[in-house]
């Protein structure tokens, strides 16, 4: 079966300023943990000038900071190094999965979904569904159920089997140069890039994986969306956050794991360009300011690498009970536009209290 690859007289995003191929490489690296293959991207970016960059999600209940805050990261450094980017809103994906107990009417709200453009062009998209699903055995579509939060130990329905190949159907439907999404879709993306060679396709399209936020008790290696606890909710009030955060897992002086580092590397430091602490006597905090005949300590640093709050961290200057306030600041400070949103808006009040008012299914 022949596919199109990506249109080069699709509408370009946005000017930007002009930059070398290696400027623009190595802003589109910065996002992955992750690149299949780096030499296959670099020549995608000489030879055009706009490619084509898949992500999506589930809508599966409540947004949490990862999808809202993260991926609008992600999504701006791409365009400043001229991708265009296809966000792909998968409802008919979150039904197959159960997801919101499969009910495809809690599933809609106000975006436009991945049904509408497959109805729309139904004679391209099944019979490449068709076509990727007779090329693979159900053992090797199985190796892919993680992209679904599932393992290939668990019984999976008939529903469930066509979700991968659906997945890498997108990527072609899509006409995608650029595979962006997390680590734990990679399998699917390979398979997309397997099936190319079934059909003898020489551009497979690049995968750039991004990097997972954990959750945020101990243990959790990606953010639930079904685990109130593990996450952090886009319109989350600041004494959720507060509250979220003084509960998260932070051992002093340990790096690794640890999810409020993480924050602090993936979105903090992106979004604001660098972060303040202060420190607290009891924490380290040495320096003294008099005010009216009391005797206040105090102590900030700003940091604006990572490697320096994390050296800092691991030697013990730093401390959770200083770090975890300051985490918590920044995060509400990032979320109050969307709160006021939601506060200020009659519409997406009543969307926001409709949608916490489901069941988040696994």
């Amino acid at each position: 079966m022949e596919i199109e690859s990506s249109s080069s007289n699709e509408t370009p995003p946005p000017s930007q300023p002009q930059m070398s191929v290696k400027e623009r490489l190595d802003i589109i690296r910065s996002i992955g943990e992750e690149c299949i293959q780096e030499d296959e991207l670099e020549r995608l970016l000489a030879n055009k000038p706009h490619p084509v960059c898949y992500d999506g999600f589930e809508p599966s209940g409540r947004m949490h900071i990862a999808q809202g805050v993260m991926k609008a990261i992600n999504v701006n450094k791409l365009t400043s190094a001229g991708c265009k980017v296809k966000i792909w809103i998968a409802d008919w994906f979150a039904q197959l999965n159960n997801k919101m107990g499969g009910d495809l009417k809690k599933i809609r709200v106000e975006f436009l979904w991945s049904s509408e453009e497959i109805n729309s062009r139904a004679h391209e998209y099944w019979p490449l569904v068709m076509d990727i699903a007779r090329r693979n055995t159900l053992r090797r579509i199985s190796r892919c159920c993680q992209i679904m939060g599932r393992s290939e130990q668990d019984e999976l329905s008939a529903a469930q089997i066509f979700y991968p190949c659906m997945q890498c159907a997108d990527i072609f439907f899509l006409k995608a140069d650029i595979c962006q999404l997390g680590m734990d879709q990679r399998k699917v993306n390979v398979l997309a890039r397997e099936y190319c060679d079934d059909i003898k396709r020489k551009n497979k399209p690049i995968i750039l994986s991004h990097h997972m936020l954990p959750g945020l008790q101990e243990g959790q290696e990606k953010m639930s969306k079904s685990d109130p606890s593990s996450a952090i909710y886009m319109e989350d009030e600041e004494t959720d956050v507060n509250l979220k955060i003084k509960k998260t897992f932070c051992p002093p002086k340990v790096v690794e794991n640890n999810p409020c580092l993480e924050y602090i590397n993936y979105i903090i430091l992106p979004w604001f360009n660098e972060f303040t602490v202060e420190r607290k006597p009891e924490n380290g905090g040495d320096n003294r300011h008099v005010h009216k005949n009391h005797v206040l300590f105090f102590s900030f640093r700003t940091f604006k690498s990572f490697k320096d709050l994390a050296d800092d961290y691991e030697s013990g200057d730093l401390h959770p009970g200083d770090l975890k306030p300051a985490l918590a600041k920044a995060i509400n400070r990032i979320l109050q536009p969307v709160r006021d949103h939601f506060n200020n808006d009659s519409k997406a009040k009543e969307l926001v209290k409709r949608v916490k008012s489901y069941k988040v299914t696994r």
